[in-house]
């Protein structure tokens, strides 16, 4: 699989449009555009987060967690991340990130650290909802477990941001 966005490089810095508002970060929190292309067959759908493996918590930070997006669907458009905004497909759960808001929230490492690696993952899953993770309440480790459990293929982009 590929997983692609015309707002993040590999391994480049991430723009502020798509940084955290709030918690000291005067980001836009804007969810970037992404693409994916080459799932296998059987995919029936799509899971996608993003995940800070750097943040100083002992366990990392959940700035986004989506899934149930129908296997039809090859990306999600700028701001689908915003819960809000009504940019998803029916069925897409997005669930609560760590800032405790369900949706998109954006890359707000400490100021002074050096800049944190954002990891963006599609997953293509072999079940159309996920069996454990069922609404927007599920904890990161109840989807964790549901992909781990369903992937058939995944792709990651990694950005990296600082303050």
């Amino acid at each position: 699989m590929m997983l692609t966005s015309p707002a993040i490089r590999e391994g480049a810095t991430i723009a502020k449009e798509q940084a955290f508002t709030g918690f000291g970060c005067n980001g836009g929190n804007v969810s970037p555009a992404l693409n994916w292309s080459g799932a296998p067959a059987g995919t029936k759908s799509f899971a996608v987060t993003m995940y800070d493996p750097d943040a100083p918590t002992g366990h990392g930070w959940w700035h986004w967690l989506v899934f149930n997006i129908p296997g039809n669907v090859d990306g999600l458009p700028k701001g689908a991340g915003d819960a809000k905004a009504g940019l998803m497909p029916k069925a897409v759960i997005q669930g609560r990130n760590d800032f405790g808001a369900d949706g998109y929230g954006g890359p707000c490492p400490p100021p002074g650290n050096k800049p944190h690696r954002y990891r963006i993952t599609v997953f293509a899953l072999d079940v159309e909802r996920l069996p454990n993770a069922t609404d927007a309440s599920a904890s990161a480790a109840q989807i964790e477990s549901d992909l781990g459990s369903h992937t058939l293929a995944k792709a990651t982009l990694t950005g990296r941001y600082g303050r």
